[in-house]
């Protein structure tokens, strides 16, 4: 008789049975922490090698965040309820990568906990990333199945509901950090438009199921909405004309802009999501 293995490695199932899936996602999650340790290393960063080190590890945490908030869609959207499975690994690995993000700032502060203290004190766009990062802190330290029994089933999903304002948080920190480059920002805030929009449009549905034709309506609608943000930043920032700035948002001749990169996304996934569903499930038009 084999011994049995502990159930709470993360790549397996709960019965002890390797999990394909959480495997690759659970290796897949430290390959970009990997890969800036190893720039680091080889001299690969530029001429502010911990500096770099930070911004890269705070991208991934917003993009970690992000693929977290994509689980719930991705689930129900593409026909794949065993992504649940792999939600919560995203969400720790997301504050953990936030930790390490606020590790290195204050290793690039000299380890003086009192002007780290004072820089997040002062600096608008560091108190809203640390707020963030304690909400973070917050949803990981219960994500156990001790604390969902703890906290009983409402109670934690009111709880980790808090996901959708670290979001917000997590946006506008890395769209004020970010100054003029907010190529990425403008990306992120778009794609949690439309993030939120499928949550609202699933919550007023008696299925709790968006049909496909509201997805490509929430994908036009949420590229368009960031094209027209990026207009009204540029206007408001630094008074570029606003028609000026639109008609090349909306033309291809400057570059691919966030706008067409959102809308890009959204039918991406309403495409994957055409494919996945069962034929009898694709509604095209309103019930």
């Amino acid at each position: 008789m084999q011994p049995m293995q502990p159930p709470f490695l993360p790549w397996r199932e709960r019965n002890g049975k390797l999990s394909p899936l959480k495997l690759v996602v659970f290796v897949a999650l430290f390959l970009p922490a990997a890969w800036t340790a190893g720039s680091f290393l080889l001299d690969a960063l530029g001429p502010r090698p911990l500096n770099e080190a930070i911004h890269q590890i705070g991208l991934w945490t917003i993009r970690f965040l992000f693929i977290s908030l994509a689980m719930t869609p991705a689930r129900q959207a593409l026909q794949w309820p065993r992504l649940v499975l792999v939600r919560r690994m995203v969400g720790v690995a997301a504050f953990s990568y936030g930790v390490i993000h606020l590790a290195l700032y204050i290793g690039d502060q000299s380890f003086n906990l009192w002007t780290v203290a004072s820089e997040i004190a002062l600096r608008f766009y560091l108190t809203i990333g640390f707020i963030a990062l304690l909400g973070l802190t917050a949803l990981a330290t219960t994500s156990t199945d001790a604390m969902i029994r703890r906290l009983g089933g409402r109670r934690w999903r009111r709880l980790h509901q808090l996901v959708y304002g670290i979001g917000l948080l997590g946006t506008v920190h890395y769209f004020i950090q970010s100054k003029l480059n907010v190529w990425e920002p403008m990306i992120v805030a778009g794609l949690y438009g439309w993030l939120m929009a499928y949550r609202v449009v699933a919550w007023r549905t008696a299925s709790g199921r968006v049909p496909l034709w509201v997805l490509a309506v929430l994908s036009v609608a949420a590229g368009a909405t960031t094209a027209l943000g990026e207009t009204l930043y540029f206007w408001l920032w630094m008074g570029a004309p606003p028609v000026l700035v639109l008609a090349a948002n909306l033309s291809l001749e400057t570059g691919v802009r966030p706008g067409w990169v959102v809308l890009a996304i959204g039918l991406a996934f309403t495409a994957a999501a055409v494919v996945r569903a069962p034929s009898k499930t694709i509604r095209l038009r309103p019930a």
